[in-house]
């Protein structure tokens, strides 16, 4: 159930953001009412309406409140000295019955009168737009694409065109109603079939979920789905907005810092001809004009308070309508004029770029290079990765399996020059000094980030399980492992869940730095002769029995984070004195997430990454495959990343070993 997830600040709420989204409940009722489509516009269609589980998931749990406590001092155990974990063991328990008790029976009512969505839904969204850094290393992950398996399908243009058309493919299968549902299948021979499809789609929506979880498929919630296309974030003084307009039938291309745009969707909702999109690009690949001078993409990378005052001074000096082409755009593509030189150069490029030839604030870009390497970057407030990988993972099954542009097609003898707009803005000296700013913040801001990856080809997610062990447990407790050898510390560990089993859910903490991790480090770097294999291998058990109860709790809205994190935002949002539960510095310890970790792994995917979230942290984002164990880790100068990947290599090792019954050198 864990989803990628770049991880987030613990605590960042300020003023409101606002979430402006006009109609989308209509955009399927609109796209599937239009009888010209034909099926060539849909990638699939589904038996079963996307939206059919929706009105039946199931709520968000909020935990007991005793529950909350007993978990997060378990968190704290770890990283405190016995001094320490007494004194906050104390203030935990004074909150339980005191102020925490009166917000947490608050939080239960107001949850209550609000059943169409969860609990951490509003305070995720306003965390998020409210938090004046830029969205550049501090929130946007990307996901890199697998290269075509037909290598003549990576030249840069027929990937691109090809991407273009399976996207707006999607969108149009997903607002028609088409999309499959997204569903956590356990025992996928009953509940992945064709039978248990045309009897669940007669089962009313107010009873669908029921009907799956009888089949043990777990539908997960898809309210994000329709923010992906035709939505902006816009800055705001204090706090940003979500904007979207379903009426944009265009796309947003990049190339040198200049901007273009041209329709993908006709006037009757019908994809625009693949050999029309095919020259459209062509043509935008062919333009002779100059990179920009005063590429305006770089102020998406700004301060948000800032940019907020630059683009006010954009709409007045009168570039509101080219504005509101970029906003309303689908989505956008990034035409890079780079080829990558190995998988760093990929990372840095598909993470930052140099800025100028993105639009940051876009739910999400595609981004090609001229080698045909390709990533999705997406803006982080309107939705978790869950989406955006279903996204990913259609987008290259279709681009791979049926591609609609070939090598050798001839793109549309159509009027290219007059379909592409290139886009003009009107630009004082204020607002070029303001680009020439963000640029040298934005270089500033990346040139400190420094990443590496490591492949482990000893073993991977089959031996693992062959030793009944968790994979992801035996990765978390390397990472564990690596940074006490490295540091001699146990440090605070994120780890991202996905909720999305609920309706309106988001992610929830997974702690992997545990008693029993940290025991289990100790022996393996510190000891390894005083223990003989049998005990090393109880301490492998321990760790990863306890790992997967903490991965159930947190998939299941168990886990401590999200429940304290609302009972925090009730008490901010009444004006109320905080706890000092929240000012113990024990607290802040425990959010100030040193390792910060996400794991996904796809048939689509190559690589994901994250910036840090902390200046002494590590951004890890990590896969276990079959027979290898890879890894993608960022960090700032105040730690050692290279180092530090020698030593994951080297705790793998070393479980692998104790795996195989060999000791350890």
């Amino acid at each position: 159930m864990a989803a990628f997830l770049s991880a987030q600040y613990a605590v960042c709420l300020r003023k409101p953001g606002l979430i402006h989204f006009r109609r989308f409940a209509v955009i399927s009722a609109r796209y599937s009412s239009s009888r010209a489509s034909s099926s060539a516009d849909y990638l699939h269609q589904s038996v079963i309406p996307s939206m059919h589980y929706q009105k039946s998931l199931p709520r968000l749990p909020i935990p007991k409140l005793e529950d909350t406590i007993r978990r997060y001092l378990a968190a704290q155990k770890p990283l405190l000295d016995g001094d320490q974990f007494a004194t906050t063991e104390k203030i935990a328990q004074d909150f339980l019955n005191s102020v925490g008790k009166e917000l947490h029976e608050e939080l239960v009512v107001q949850d209550k009168n609000n059943k169409h969505t969860s609990y951490i839904s509003g305070p995720w969204f306003d965390m998020y737009l409210s938090a004046r850094d830029s969205v550049v290393l501090n929130s946007n992950p990307f996901m890199s694409f697998n290269p075509d398996p037909k290598e003549e399908y990576n030249e840069q243009l027929v990937r691109s065109a090809n991407m273009v058309c399976s996207a707006v493919r999607f969108m149009k299968t997903l607002r028609a109603g088409l999309l499959e549902p997204e569903v956590f299948h356990l025992n996928p021979a009953k509940s992945d079939t064709d039978s248990f499809k045309n009897f669940i789609r007669w089962v009313p929506p107010s009873l669908s979920w029921y009907g799956a979880y009888m089949v043990n498929a777990y539908p997960l919630d898809m309210s994000q789905y329709f923010r992906l296309f035709n939505s902006t974030r816009i800055p705001k003084r204090g706090g940003d907005e979500l904007f979207g307009d379903e009426k944009g039938r265009h796309l947003l291309v990049m190339r040198k810092g200049n901007m273009y745009v041209f329709d993908v969707v006709d006037r009757d909702g019908n994809m625009v001809k693949p050999a029309e999109i095919h020259s459209h690009l062509k043509y935008i690949l062919s333009d002779s004009t100059q990179a920009a001078s005063f590429p305006l993409g770089i102020l998406t990378s700004e301060n948000r308070d800032v940019w907020a005052g630059l683009r006010e001074k954009l709409v007045a000096t009168g570039n509101a309508e080219a504005l509101g082409l970029v906003d309303s755009a689908l989505f956008c593509l990034c035409l890079d004029e780079e080829s990558m030189r190995d998988h760093i150069h990929i990372s840095h490029n598909m993470l930052h770029g140099d800025g100028c030839n993105r639009w940051y604030d876009k739910s999400f870009s595609i981004i090609i290079a001229k080698d045909g390497q390709a990533a999705i970057n997406f803006e982080h407030a309107w939705g978790d990765g869950v989406a955006v990988l279903r996204f990913q993972n259609e987008v290259f099954k279709d681009t791979t399996e049926k591609p609609l542009v070939h090598p050798g097609s001839a793109p549309a003898a159509v009027d290219s020059a007059s379909a592409v707009r290139r886009l003009q803005f009107h630009l004082d000296r204020e607002l070029e000094n303001g680009v020439q700013k963000a640029k040298e913040n934005f270089d500033l801001s990346i040139s400190k980030l420094t990443i590496d990856a490591m492949e482990f080809k000893k073993g991977g997610k089959e031996q693992l399980k062959k030793s009944k062990l968790s994979p992801d447990a035996v990765a978390q407790l390397s990472f564990q492992m690596a940074f006490l050898r490295q540091y001699g510390q146990t440090v605070a560990t994120y780890e991202s869940c996905s909720t999305a089993a609920f309706r309106h859910g988001r992610t929830e903490t997974i702690r992997p730095a545990t008693v029993h991790t940290k025991r289990c480090s100790h022996a393996f770097v510190h000891e390894p002769s005083k223990h003989s294999m049998e005990e090393l291998r109880a301490m492998l058990n321990e760790c990863s029995k306890y790992h997967s109860q903490l991965t159930k709790e947190a998939a299941m809205g168990q886990g401590f984070d999200r429940h304290l994190f609302a009972l925090r935002y009730l008490a901010m949002s009444k004006g109320q004195a905080l706890h000092s539960l929240y000012t113990d510095p024990a607290y802040a310890a425990i959010n100030h997430n040193v390792l910060s970790t996400s794991t996904l792994t796809s048939p689509a995917v190559s690589l994901g990454g994250f910036a840090p979230v902390v200046p002494d942290g590590f951004g890890v984002g990590y896969g276990v495959h079959d027979n290898w164990i890879g890894c993608n880790v960022s960090s700032y100068p105040a730690r050692d990343v290279h180092e530090f990947l020698q030593c994951v290599h080297k705790s793998l090792e070393d479980i692998f070993s104790v795996l195989e019954g060999k000791p350890l050198s």
